[in-house]
C-alpha cells in the first residue's frame, strides 16, 4: 500500500520544477496530504483484489481486474484534488500546497493504478499457485 507514496514525490517534484516555485512549507503540507489518498487509493485496489481471490479468481486476473475496474473511482478523486487544488494555484501563500496535491495526484493517480498491482502480484504469486485455465483442462 506504500508504493505509492514514493510515486507521488515525482509528480511533486516535477510539479515545483515545471512551475518554477520552491518547496515551501505548504508544499510539504499537501505531500502529507496527498500521501492519503494515494495510500487509499491502493486500499481500494488490493482490497478489490482480494475480493476476487475469495471469489476463486486466480492472482494474476485479480490483479489485472483490479486496475481495470477501479480506474473510475480512482480517477475521479484524482479529479476532484486537482480541480480543487487549482483553485488556489495562484495563491501566493498556498500555491506549493496547490502544486503538490495538482502534480503529486496527476502523476501517481497513472502510475498507481500500474504500479501497486504489478507490486501486489510479484509479491503474492508465491502464495497463489496458478490455478490452470479453462484451455489447458480441455
Amino acid at each position: 500500500m506504500m508504493v505509492a507514496i514514493p510515486l507521488s514525490l515525482i509528480g511533486i517534484i516535477l510539479g515545483h520544477w515545471l512551475m518554477g516555485a520552491f518547496f515551501t512549507a505548504t508544499s510539504f503540507i499537501g505531500m502529507i496530504a496527498l500521501a492519503g489518498i494515494m495510500v487509499r487509493n491502493s486500499v481500494l485496489l488490493i482490497d478489490f483484489i482480494n475480493l476476487r481471490l475469495a471469489e476463486g479468481v486466480s492472482l494474476k486476473q485479480a490483479a489485472i481486474e483490479a486496475g481495470a475496474v477501479r480506474t473510475t473511482p480512482i480517477l475521479l478523486t484524482a479529479g476532484t484534488v486537482v480541480i480543487g487544488a487549482f483553485v488556489i494555484l495562484f495563491d501566493p501563500i498556498f500555491q506549493g500546497l496547490a502544486i503538490s496535491l495538482m502534480g503529486g495526484t496527476i502523476v501517481s493517480t497513472v502510475l498507481t493504478l500500474l504500479v501497486v498491482p504489478l507490486v501486489y502480484y510479484m509479491i503474492e504469486r508465491k502464495n497463489h499457485p496458478e490455478q490452470p485455465s479453462e484451455t489447458e483442462l480441455e
